[in-house]
């Protein structure tokens, strides 16, 4: 009789404990995913067709990725694109051809949208900021980039 008694009132304990979780999971209010923040800049946040309709003329157009290589290889990039990281903007300005309409780009157009009036007041013509991440969400392309092997990595395989 106690061998059948323990695992009954386990199960009758374990087995209510559950049903409670559930009623509490149906009654409580669902999360709501965090707002996204506000874009602030002065330069355009364009969309996926604007992007894309500056991505048919590739000869006047430059793209600058201001993302770290991990969120690069994380999230995914574009096919070309010049890569200055945000932080390095500014001593690399001689580096940057003026004759080309200029896209920034960041994950969700924060970085990208101040980096573009930063290289608008400095005499660039640029088109606008986009966020890697809404571009894929509004339907785009990204380049999924595989990291390379380190060194370490490579001499375990060997």
């Amino acid at each position: 009789m106690r061998k059948l008694l323990l695992p009954l009132v386990l199960t009758a304990t374990f087995g209510s404990s559950l049903a409670w979780a559930a009623e509490d999971a149906k009654t409580a209010p669902a999360a709501k995913p965090a707002p996204a923040a506000e874009y602030k800049s002065k330069s355009p946040q364009l969309k996926r067709a604007e992007f894309e309709a500056l991505l048919a003329q590739p000869e006047s157009l430059l793209i600058i990725d201001l993302r770290r290589p991990d969120e690069l290889t994380a999230i995914g990039g574009l096919p070309v694109y010049l890569s200055i990281q945000a932080k390095d903007l500014e001593k690399s300005l001689a580096y940057i051809p003026k004759d080309r309409t200029i896209v920034t780009v960041s994950n969700h157009s924060g970085r990208s949208g101040v980096a573009a009036d930063f290289l608008t007041a400095h005499g660039f013509k640029v088109a606008g900021a986009l966020g890697a991440q809404t571009y894929e969400a509004e339907g785009g392309s990204l380049t999924k980039i595989e990291p390379r092997p380190s060194n370490t990595a490579e001499a375990e395989k060997r």
